[in-house]
């Protein structure tokens, strides 16, 4: 199975809309996004993530199903030391490198900053169960840390593909779902965290997903009827680059690498 996260156009947050330029990326990104065997699409209900995708589903003549637990995980904490009120990441280094709970996959939700918003700790575990919940109807079902597909051929791998090969020795499946999701900064860095077992504050603070860029994870189903996910790529621009269009900054501290 392949699950894509692909973030909204560039942002005009005050209207929740996109900006001429993010139109221009959604243009872009829906070219290559027409390029793929989608077995289904879900969004954001927010409106820059809906418009992003609409390009797409337009191009492709698809649908899409609208996930209320996709919007923005937006919910406010004050960084003890800037004094900003906000989303609950971007603190600064000082702060979120002294916090011994934050590098634990679970335990962060029992901070003083995270439990200074009590709705933090319930939706967290609500939207990782929601996408659990999705998962499920493509055969995936959670066990603890990752899944298991009961319906599919047990496979006993233990080697990776050897060097130079063209052909890795796993368990392939021609029909396989590829799952599309197009929303937030936030929301993709709590499933990531969940997907991964990465404590969610590790993830916004070391991958910067600029507007619509792709991030792929694929399930290596290697052992018995286990799965993992794995991200064969993270925060994928491409399209923009090779169509020109510059990288957009939005949620980022620093310039982005610009490769036109």
């Amino acid at each position: 199975m392949k699950i894509i996260f692909i973030r909204h156009g560039d942002p005009d947050y005050e209207n929740d809309s996109l900006t001429a330029k993010g139109r221009r990326e959604a243009e872009l990104l829906a070219k290559r996004v027409a390029k793929w065997n989608v077995t289904a699409f879900y969004s954001s209900p927010l409106g820059r993530a809906a418009e992003t995708a609409a390009y797409s589903l337009n191009l492709m003549k698809r649908e899409m199903t609208t996930c209320d637990w996709l919007k923005e995980f937006y919910f406010p904490v004050t960084d003890p030391v800037s004094g900003r009120y906000g989303v609950p990441w971007d603190f600064v280094p000082s702060f979120r490198t002294s916090q011994p709970l934050f590098y634990d996959r679970t335990a962060w939700l029992d901070t003083p900053v995270m439990q200074s918003a009590p709705d933090i700790k319930e939706k967290y575990f609500s939207v990782c169960a929601e996408l659990d919940k999705l998962l499920a109807k493509y055969g995936y079902v959670r066990d603890g840390g990752f899944y298991r597909v009961p319906g599919k051929k047990e496979v006993f791998i233990k080697d990776t593909a050897a060097p130079g090969s063209t052909a890795a020795p796993f368990y392939s499946d021609e029909n396989e779902d590829v799952i599309v999701m197009f929303c937030h900064l936030g929301i993709i860095s709590v499933l990531l965290s969940h997907l991964l077992g990465i404590p969610f504050p590790l993830v916004p603070h070391s991958f910067y997903l600029a507007p619509t860029s792709v991030t792929i994870l694929g399930s290596e189903e290697r052992w018995s009827n286990e799965a993992a996910f794995r991200i064969q790529a993270a925060g994928d621009t491409s399209h923009l680059t090779s169509g020109g269009e510059p990288i957009s900054c939005a949620g980022a501290y620093f310039s982005a690498f610009q490769e036109i």
